[in-house]
């Protein structure tokens, strides 16, 4: 039995014939290894057959975190709120910079220019009072143990959009833990069907069939982040917690008996 970081559960099942790997993650807050679930044991006595599905779990910690911040910016014009909002997101990005992020971990997310109406007055179009320009970038990067300081380093700077934080396990790493879980559900499949076999007098002479259905990837992590929302530097870091991701792996293999 292997265990890994923290939070994350693969079940993989075989059907007959079929053998489906699903992952999925969600977010847990306990403690690390496996955990395997009882096994479904089917014997057809006239095809010498035994269906069995066994499954191994374990959780994760996230090793990627994806940020979305911004500036959102009001003027008479659009020109005004454009050029306020340039100033604020260029020092937002040096700041950045200064903390730590890569540029090539940085892109645009979203940009745009809004008109604001008025509608107090009874009238059918309302009246033009104003430009707001909301300009966002996105952060992804393995560095997370830095998201704290980043997201504090851009609202002292001018950022008052924080859109979403989330975690996330890589694709490697999610490869890595996918393939031992494979290993770990389908010897736990083996076991039960001994267990079964042998309760029916007979004895596991092989492997009928298994396919590997496609792999999914865990969902991520979101982190509602409240103090990034005050406008000004916060007197402490803004604590941001990545948590564990739970993958669990379930096989369904068909036996030959014996």
């Amino acid at each position: 039995m292997r265990s890994f970081g923290n939070q994350n559960r693969v079940e993989l099942v075989v059907l007959g014939t079929v053998t489906s790997i699903l992952l999925v993650a969600t977010a847990v807050n306990f403690g690390i290894g496996h955990i395997f679930t009882n096994a479904y044991a089917q014997t057809d006595i006239t095809n010498n057959t035994l269906f069995v599905t066994g499954s191994a779990t374990n959780q994760t910690k996230a090793d990627k975190v994806t940020v979305s911040l911004g500036v959102e910016t009001t003027n008479s014009t659009a020109q005004a709120a454009l050029t306020a909002n340039s100033d604020l997101m260029n020092k937002v990005l040096g700041v950045l910079k200064t903390a730590g992020v890569q540029e090539n971990e940085m892109s645009t997310s979203t940009f745009s220019i809004t008109p604001n109406y008025n509608y107090s007055s009874n009238t059918n179009q309302g009246r033009l009072i104003g430009f707001t320009v909301s300009n966002s970038i996105q952060i992804e990067s393995s560095n997370i143990v830095n998201v704290s300081k980043w997201i504090d380093a851009a609202v002292s700077a001018g950022a008052n959009n924080v859109n979403n934080v989330y975690f996330s396990v890589s694709e490697k790493k999610l490869e890595e833990i996918k393939n031992l879980l494979l290993k770990d559900a389908i010897d736990n499949a083996k076991s039960k069907a001994d267990i079964a076999a042998s309760a029916a007098g007979l004895k596991v002479k092989g492997v009928k069939s298994i396919q590997v259905g496609e792999t999914q990837l865990p969902p991520p992590v979101p982190v509602f982040n409240a103090k990034a929302f005050d406008g000004g530097a916060t007197a402490s870091p803004t604590p941001i917690i990545s948590g564990q991701q739970e993958i669990s792996a379930t096989v369904s293999v068909v036996y030959l008996l014996g």
